[in-house]
């Protein structure tokens, strides 16, 4: 079998794992898909997780080359993605 690191994320056979929750978060999640979800609701979570954090490191490599990005052209940005026309974010879900 090939070592993990051989696959990207969401990528080779499933491999079970014993994870611990917060008992309300495990009830919300449950809530949310049912007892039988839980699995594929933790594998898109960590996906999304794993997204951010490589987004997050583009980011900082980025800031590192070219300084950091200038706060009204950002907002100004999210302003025209999101259609809002408060450019200072408060108006965009977190």
């Amino acid at each position: 079998m090939a070592d993990d690191s051989d696959f990207l994320p969401g990528d080779g056979p499933s491999s079970g794992i014993s994870v611990t929750l917060a008992a309300g978060t495990l009830h919300a999640i449950r809530a949310r898909v049912g007892k039988r979800g839980v699995s594929a609701y933790l594998e898109k979570a960590a996906r999304r997780q794993i997204e951010r954090d490589n987004l997050d490191d583009l980011i900082a490599d980025f800031e590192k080359t070219h300084g950091p990005a200038d706060p009204d052209a950002v907002a100004a940005k999210r302003a025209r993605l999101t259609g809002d026309g408060d450019s200072s974010g408060a108006g965009a879900a977190a």
